[in-house]
């Protein structure tokens, strides 16, 4: 492990694209910069001891005021989709690209979000605050310990400096983590320039993508092939992602298409929200007034950002009925992880005819009661020996529940497991604590004082959130009243 980060192996591939695709850049620091938290684990990724968390360096980079050793800082361009309407040019309005990381088990690009103005900020400040900061920080690692693909983050930085936005917030620049942060919008700004459209295919490609240049006998693929390919790999990629966020409950709340990672990663945590009680068309990001990115539309909604993706690559001279087949593709891989996932959260050993019907049902049972999604999901693994602590989520129609609850015990009985094995199954799917609302808002009300605690409190359960900690029941317990007024929204 590195005690010092000016001994990283650090580059920046993406500056090696063409100018265009970016502008080189300082970061504008924040004044009188504090480390509130740094994530040893996302440290570890890159091949920092927690020592290197203490050096000066680490909070000078991290707030801007030194560059990354052998990085090359800049913001890149793109555009993108946003609401269902073509936002034009868009960009890296707050972001600073400050190079990537060789780590132990790949490379990671690092990247201040909330470090100021760049070209691309069209009227925005550049800057961030303490509570979106400190909820993008959380939920990173409350993706990762559901095992749900995403985005990280290695540090967090405060300071005292006022930002602007309903009320007078204070700063804070979050350090985001990737593989990579091309998104889907990316390809969608060069759709009319195929030497520029190209250029960022071959780089992604090349990069994360390999497979999809291979060819019988050893030669290269055409480049319609490459395509295909990629588009198909994109499309599962993202297929499988949204079945992840529908089973977990997660609402991204903003799913525009420059905010869908071309990886198949969760990235821009905005108005996000894991579901407290279920609604099949749950709103989480109180901007959204249409419902667009309800939770029950987005599959269809990831659907359609592809096809603006292959719009996009339609600039390569690809066929559209050629592009159009793969992205048919989509409905089959979703169901299959969507199944896949629902399986083993109902701890049934494969699925079976009739179990859309049955889950419809939960579903409808859910929402008609307006059920904790988490906390129902937890109690099924035991409610056919323990009917009374389920049957505690469904106060409104506890006769309803008990029939449905009747179906599923003689749909485990076609199954014939041991209960001991089918128990251990849905544990390790349903989790006792995610990141709901009001948690965080404790973790944000602390760190506003200073106080680092509780967010060091909730990585510490979200990490293992399929395992019960004694001592911290409140959190694996249902929103108390006042989480119903907290809202989200694009300004989170």
């Amino acid at each position: 492990m590195i005690d010092a980060i000016r001994d990283l192996k650090v580059a920046n591939s993406f500056a090696g694209l063409p100018p265009a695709f970016y502008t080189r850049l300082a970061p504008q620091p924040l004044n009188q910069p504090r480390l509130l938290h740094a994530n040893p684990e996302v440290a570890a990724l890159l091949g920092l001891s927690p020592q290197a968390l203490q050096d000066p360096d680490f909070l000078d980079v991290f707030s801007g005021a030194a560059a990354l050793p052998g990085g090359e800082t800049l913001a890149a361009v793109y555009s993108g989709h946003q609401f269902g309407v073509w936002a034009g040019q868009l960009g890296d309005g707050r972001a600073h690209l400050l190079g990537e990381v060789a780590g132990p088990a790949g490379p990671w690009e690092l990247q201040l979000k909330g470090s100021g103005r760049t070209p691309y900020s069209r009227m925005g400040d550049g800057r961030a605050v303490l509570r979106s900061s400190v909820r993008e920080y959380l939920a990173g690692e409350a993706m990762a310990g559901l095992g749900i693909p995403t985005t990280r983050a290695l540090a967090l930085v405060v300071s005292d400096d006022p930002v602007y936005r309903e009320t007078v917030e204070t700063a804070a620049i979050v350090t985001r983590v990737s593989p990579s942060f091309v998104r889907f919008g990316s390809f969608e700004h060069w759709s009319g320039s195929p030497e520029h459209l190209r250029a960022l295919l071959n780089y992604v490609v090349d990069r994360f993508y390999p497979e999809c240049r291979d060819a019988a006998g050893g030669e290269a693929a055409a480049e319609q092939d490459v395509v295909l390919r990629f588009l198909r790999a994109v499309v599962g990629r993202t297929a499988r992602l949204v079945a992840d966020w529908q089973t977990a409950g997660f609402c991204h709340g903003v799913m525009n298409t420059d905010n869908m990672s071309i990886l198949g990663l969760t990235i821009d945590y905005g108005p996000y929200g894991f579901m407290d009680a279920f609604q099949v068309n749950h709103i989480c990001n109180h901007s959204d007034t249409q419902g667009r990115y309800a939770w029950n539309a987005q599959p269809s909604v990831a659907n359609w950002n592809l096809y603006r993706l292959a719009s996009a690559l339609l600039g390569l001279g690809i066929a559209a009925d050629a592009l159009k087949s793969e992205l048919e593709q989509f409905e089959s891989v979703f169901l299959q992880a969507y199944r896949g996932n629902l399986r083993n959260k109902l701890g049934l050993m494969r699925w079976e005819d009739g179990d859309d019907n049955l889950l419809d049902d939960w579903w409808r049972l859910l929402h008609t009661q307006r059920a904790d999604f988490t906390l129902s999901f937890r109690a099924l693994a035991t409610a056919p020996q323990q009917r009374t602590p389920f049957l505690a989520h469904f106060t409104a129609d506890q006769e309803a529940a008990n029939a449905w609850l009747d179906r599923y015990i003689e749909r485990l009985a076609q199954d014939g497991r041991a209960d001991g094995e089918r128990i251990a199954q849905m544990n390790g799917a349903n989790p006792v604590y995610v990141l709901r609302n009001h948690l965080a808002e404790g973790a944000i009300r602390a760190a506003a004082q200073g106080d680092a605690g509780e967010i060091g409190t909730l990585l510490r359960l979200l990490r293992d959130p399929y395992t019960a900690q004694p001592g911290f029941e409140a959190y694996a317990s249902a929103p108390p009243d006042w989480a119903s007024r907290l809202e989200v929204s694009c300004s989170s």
